[in-house]
């Protein structure tokens, strides 16, 4: 019922991840598998309430706190987590990385430290040093296919009296890792017995490949925390600019508007935002079901080609997302040199490991959201400059 073989061209269209390339990797004429988000139109649904609300031709001030909103995140919640929130707990931000760094300052202060589990997210390290805090780094343990977390580890940490936050991301980007509902627990306990606030970033709650269930913090919660996320990564439309969350503490919540309506200027949401994840929640289910079946193929085919090119490799596609986190150390390749190779020889823009902290050197972060034709294109030119390498 959806296409999602169809190649758009998306050149033009001020696209961070075609159009502008070259911010990162130098020059313009690469073929990228960079930043998360999909070359795929966003679902039907989606492309109906947009152009219902054009078609209203008034654009003004809006607000989110309504029923149709609200009662869309808990039908969503309850249809694919089996959960119900509470919606006195929910809030609206811009961006879910807006929202973190706003409650890491409202729960911090500066030279206070955020514990992360590494490699992480690179928008994280902004968003704790860029507010003047430390980062703690947990490294995750891979064990065969998956990573797991060091309990005692993270308890020495979360014990030091500079740690006042958790930020967790779940799933876990860049690794894929879905976290199981005994580590969500225990780590849960521990924050509450160290008395460290929790935030965490699931955005790509949507974006589990295996049969492992995405658990909400809130399945598990204990004293103060956060969640936030946003339909922006699972229907493709983070231009719209829109997340949401719960925060379970009310002063917290009173805090958290009074910041972003009074201290930031920000009282009326994107219009458009709130009318995608109302179509989103209510009407998208079959889409994403769709686009999930097609994403977890073509991390079968990344598996595939590069165990065929390099079989010492045995790379297993990630539990969750649609980025591949290849480890190439196998390989024994130099970053630099294979940067090198990709963009120079090759002309492909692949996501250096070493992005996401020291813990990511020797790997790759590629990008599978896109048609099936632009993923072996880019496959063969990775498979390409490896070789050149070898």
């Amino acid at each position: 019922m959806f296409d999602f073989d169809r190649v758009i061209d998306r050149h033009g269209s001020w696209c961070t991840q075609w159009d502008f390339v070259a911010d990162r990797f130098g020059r313009d004429d690469l073929l990228p598998f960079t930043i998360s988000d999909m070359d795929f139109a966003t679902a039907p649904c989606i492309l109906s309430a947009l152009q219902h609300r054009v078609a209203h031709g008034v654009l003004g001030y809006s607000r989110w706190q309504h029923d149709d909103f609200l009662s869309a995140i808990d039908h969503w919640y309850q249809q694919r987590f089996a959960l119900r929130v509470d919606r006195q707990q929910i809030i609206y931000g811009p961006s879910v990385i807006y929202m973190v760094a706003q409650l890491i300052r409202h729960w911090s202060s500066a030279g206070d430290a955020v514990l992360i589990h590494t490699p992480a997210y690179d928008a994280f390290y902004k968003a704790i040093e860029g507010n003047d805090r430390q980062v703690l780094s947990l490294p995750l343990v891979r064990n065969g296919a998956e990573w797991q977390c060091d309990m005692a580890a993270l308890e020495s940490l979360l014990s030091r009296d500079e740690c006042k936050i958790m930020l967790l991301c779940s799933p876990h980007n860049p690794t894929g890792k879905v976290w199981r509902r005994e580590e969500l627990q225990q780590m849960a306990d521990l924050c509450q017995r160290h008395g460290v606030q929790v935030i965490s970033d699931e955005i790509h709650m949507d974006m589990v490949m295996s049969d492992q269930p995405h658990v909400p913090w809130i399945a598990v919660a204990r004293g103060r925390w956060a969640l936030f996320t946003s339909a922006s990564k699972s229907f493709n439309v983070p231009a719209l600019t829109g997340a949401y969350g719960f925060i379970s503490d009310e002063s917290d919540r009173e805090a958290w508007f009074h910041a972003l309506k009074s201290a930031d200027g920000l009282s009326s949401p994107a219009v458009m935002a709130v009318a995608a994840h109302i179509a989103a929640y209510r009407e998208g289910a079959e889409w994403l079901d769709a686009l999930r079946d097609y994403l977890r193929a073509n991390l079968q085919q990344v598996a595939r080609r590069l165990n065929q090119a390099f079989p010492q490799l045995n790379w297993q596609p990630p539990q969750a997302t649609y980025l591949a986190w290849i480890d190439l150390n196998p390989l024994g390749l130099d970053d630099k040199a294979l940067q090198k190779a990709l963009i120079e020889q090759q002309k492909v823009a692949i996501m250096p490991g070493y992005t996401y902290g020291p813990q990511g050197n020797g790997y790759l972060r590629l990008n599978v959201g896109c048609p099936r034709s632009k993923l072996d294109d880019g496959l063969d030119r990775l498979i390409a400059a490896i070789e050149s390498l070898l």
